[in-house]
């Protein structure tokens, strides 16, 4: 009677295992995950959360800037590249093997034009400075995630933010305005093996139409078709209210090695990019910027290939060589660039059916020239021998330059130089 028992109890518990878990897998198919059953705001939240753990990593100091933002001074060896699957044994690598023009020498580097790198600062800087064997991250909050169409977009930038089929009139492809949204006014050079770039450029507060548009002027250093296996880097300084929750001109980097479909991210939003450096932080405001006839500011950005070792290194001022891509996170780049661009971008949403009033640059159109429109100056490339020299054959290029135009130049005191800029919205460009 007891084994009987016993058996008619196992028999009733495994029916009750096969008539729930056909219901239970029905219940989770029939709502696509069991987890979709929370509430969509829980669900974000959590999201969000489990976002910003990534992100966030334990500092050994923080520092408030005056500007809002919280500066976390992260031991160099916890930083968010080393999520990376491919950067888990990497050994850092403390300074490039090669700098343009030669074998690197820190102390050259550091004390060159100490005067003239000092006239920028980042505002944190007013506040303290990371210890050594720290570097400095620009801590972001749950607002900042929440700004973005979703977490997996978050400090990426869309698809079309790179000026494609620039020699084909616009009228032939109207999409390059009306669809891409995004608009341009650069300068480029193309038709060689470039293996860095140089720039100096004067650093402007663009005032931006709509929270979700930006302003930026930037080099790319640039890879492969302008189809889905772009590759990119890319450096300058913008204005991102969508971004940052504010109008402050900051410091930016960006890389994608597939057209900003999946890989890549603004400063160190995503693993890729290595720092070294404790004095500079990616995404942190620069101060002071250029006034309408009145003072002009500049930074210098030099991005470089250390052939010894594959990586780009970025430089700024200087002085501050900032870090390196590893060479990995490439294709076309893992050798070399085949076209260079520098120049000013913007996002036309278009409000009101009508084009943006977003400024590129100051706001200006380039004729009317220094201490009122925006420059780049000193524009260099890096050859194969490792040289700093003039680029050949300066290519212009802008979607409407009734909006936003560029005119290049060249003299004894800036080398190749240009001014680009526009207001946007004006009676020509309507």
């Amino acid at each position: 009677m007891g084994m009987a028992y016993v058996s008619r109890s196992r028999k009733k518990m495994w029916l009750h295992k096969v008539v729930f878990l056909p219901m239970f897998i029905f219940l989770c198919l029939s709502s696509l995950s069991c987890a979709a059953r929370q509430p969509p705001a829980s669900r974000q939240k959590l999201q969000v959360h489990k976002h910003l753990k990534r992100l966030n990593k334990t500092p050994v100091k923080s520092i408030q800037s005056p500007d809002g933002d919280m500066i976390d001074c992260v031991h160099i060896s916890h930083q968010p590249a080393f999520d990376h699957p491919f950067l888990k044994d990497h050994k850092i690598q403390m300074r490039p093997y090669y700098h343009p023009e030669g074998l690197y020498d820190k102390n050259k580097v550091n004390t060159e034009s100490k005067e003239r790198e000092n006239t920028i600062k980042q505002l944190w800087h007013a506040s303290g400075t990371c210890p050594e064997d720290t570097i400095p991250i620009r801590r972001t909050k749950e607002e900042d995630v929440l700004r973005a169409s979703s977490v997996k977009r978050y400090g990426k930038k869309r698809h079309t933010s790179i000026p494609m089929n620039r020699n084909i009139p616009k009228s032939a492809d109207p999409d390059l305005v009306n669809e891409s949204g995004h608009q341009h006014a650069i300068a480029y050079v193309e038709g060689d093996r470039y293996y860095g770039a140089k720039a100096t450029m004067n650093v402007w507060e663009p005032k931006i139409q709509q929270p979700n548009e930006f302003s930026l002027s930037q080099m790319w250093i640039l890879g492969g078709s302008f189809g889905e296996d772009l590759n990119s880097i890319e450096a300058g300084w913008q204005v991102s209210p969508d971004l940052y929750g504010d109008n402050n001109t900051r410091l930016f980097t960006y890389w994608t090695s597939d057209a900003y479909q999946a890989t890549g991210c603004y400063n160190l939003l995503c693993s890729g990019f290595i720092q070294i450096n404790n004095n500079i932080a990616m995404g942190a405001s620069i101060s002071p910027v250029s006034a309408y006839r009145n003072s002009q500011y500049d930074i210098s950005i030099l991005i470089w290939k250390d052939q010894k070792e594959g990586n780009w290194w970025m430089q700024f001022g200087d002085g501050y060589v900032l870090g390196y891509w590893p060479s990995f996170l490439f294709s076309y780049l893992a050798d070399s660039a085949s076209m260079i661009e520098w120049g000013g971008e913007v996002v036309n949403s278009e409000p009101d059916g009508q084009h943006t009033s977003t400024q590129m640059g100051s706001g200006r159109f380039p004729e009317e020239g220094f201490g009122k429109a925006s420059y780049f100056k000193n524009i260099q490339v890096v050859d194969k021998a490792n040289g700093l020299k003039s680029p050949k054959d300066i290519g212009t290029f802008t979607e409407q330059s009734n909006c936003y135009d560029v005119q290049t130049g060249r003299n004894s005191d800036w080398g190749h130089y240009f001014y680009y800029g526009g207001p946007g919205r004006n009676p020509n460009c309507p």
